[in-house]
């Protein structure tokens, strides 16, 4: 699928009803020369180590019915008209089903596309991404540059993307049109990848989050709202504060502080067959977690989060702390005995970031570079990304570096780097 010329679409689209076989595309113009409004977004004095190539070349894929089902229009409205001032072509790709856009990267042709653009929600760059890791060129398919337009009802990653470039904090139609601009702008920043395993064998990555208890039950009981936007967990952090639950569980951790003086065992043959990274600081699920590791004595958890970026949505600002450095995540914990009062309290500052100002007893924030997770008695839900998944022991750890996404940067993240291993390399 070569983007067209001025003025060409395809029209697939006419049809009401989809087939896998053939997926909606619509291809975009490539228009000469930048427009009056991109004039500032000119490159930094001595430029940028990685960028995208100007013209550029892109695959949209987008899914029409995240967050309120608005996603084309605002395409059409608010994200072509800047791509086409910015000497970048696009084919549009509507998703048909869950796991759609999983499996059109699992075979597109990357070569023919300087960068994927992911229009929707958090849910969909997870699954381009895992699906990216599933191909059998999987460390050359990583490398190919990603970009986060927001158009669902969770838009973290988009948010913390927005955040990182100095833009403040905005929603809906202002974080499009930014994270629209970052494209445009074709600076690319490496951002870190969470290699997930669970006790029924599943090997997942994450680009945002995995959050248990409090965080996943709003994120699954507020699905029936998804209408309303963002909206939906504001309703749904009420709802579950009126029937709060506690989740019994057992938490472990490798604090990035220790990670520099030890050195990773070597994998086991099993690991080392599976396909993707080696996450050299884990060992399987059924032994016992290493002994410099941090195991927490409390079992009894309101919920539980491992977050790479600094926001868990475009108004929730979950990690003021600042940027990771590579190889690292936040990981959060709330122990049992928190008032509903103080959990609230906490919830309507993370919008400004202001929630770790209270001190709060309860609530305990170490950076790390791996995770141990096991529940104990089968309660709650995870949410990978904002994607829900049942609930069993899982163990992660962060690679640094691993992805490209479209983003300038005000600061560079953080240089230390605590674990083995390089990054995939330059973008392709």
């Amino acid at each position: 699928m070569d983007p067209g010329s001025v003025g060409s679409i395809s029209r697939r689209f006419q049809s009401p009803r989809f087939r896998p076989s053939t997926p909606v595309v619509i291809r975009g113009p490539l228009v000469a020369g930048w427009g009056r409004g991109l004039l500032g977004l000119v490159f930094p004095a001595g430029g940028a180590r990685s960028q995208l190539p100007r013209p550029c070349r892109v695959l949209v894929l987008l899914n029409p019915r995240g967050g309120k089902g608005k996603a084309l229009q605002l395409f059409r409205s608010h994200v072509q008209p800047l791509l086409a001032q910015a000497d970048i072509s696009f084919t549009l790709m509507l998703t048909e089903r869950r796991n759609h856009a999983r499996e059109l990267v699992q075979v597109e042709e990357l070569g023919r596309w300087d960068a994927l653009v992911v229009m929707s929600g958090d849910g969909l760059m997870h699954e381009v991404v895992n699906g990216l890791m599933e191909r059998p060129d999987w460390e050359t398919a990583i490398r190919k540059p990603l970009c986060s337009l927001p158009a669902g009802s969770g838009n973290a990653l988009a948010a913390s993307l927005n955040h990182y470039a100095g833009y403040e904090q905005v929603t809906n139609e202002d974080l499009l049109t930014n994270c629209t601009l970052l494209l445009c702008r074709r600076l690319l920043a490496p951002m870190n990848l969470l290699s997930l395993q669970t006790a029924s064998g599943l090997r997942l990555f994450s680009v945002l989050s995995l959050a248990w208890g409090f965080i996943a039950d709003v994120d699954l009981e507020s699905e029936k709202f998804r209408r309303l936007g963002e909206m939906r967990f504001t309703l749904g952090t009420f709802l579950r504060l009126a029937a709060l639950r506690v989740y019994q569980g057992t938490l472990a951790y490798l604090p990035a502080e220790r990670v520099v003086s030890q050195v990773p065992a070597p994998p086991s043959v099993e690991r080392q067959d599976q396909q993707g990274p080696t996450d050299a600081h884990l060992v399987p699920l059924e032994e016992p977690v290493p002994p410099h590791w941090t195991v927490v004595p409390e079992q009894d958890f309101v919920l539980v989060l491992a977050l790479l970026h600094s926001h868990l949505g475009s108004e929730m600002f979950a990690a003021p702390m600042g940027r990771c450095a590579a190889g690292t995540m936040h990981l959060f914990y709330v122990r049992a005995g928190v008032s509903r009062a103080m959990l609230l309290r906490l919830f309507l500052a993370m919008e400004k970031g202001r929630h770790m100002d209270y001190d709060c007893p309860y609530l305990v924030y170490v950076p790390v570079v791996a995770f141990r997770l096991e529940p104990k008695d089968g309660k709650g839900v995870f949410a990978v990304d904002g994607e829900l998944m049942v609930s069993e022991a899982v163990q992660g750890q962060v690679h640094p570096d691993y992805i490209w996404m479209a983003g300038g940067c005000m600061e560079p993240p953080p240089s230390q780097k605590p674990q083995q291993g390089a990054p995939p390399g330059e973008p392709l």
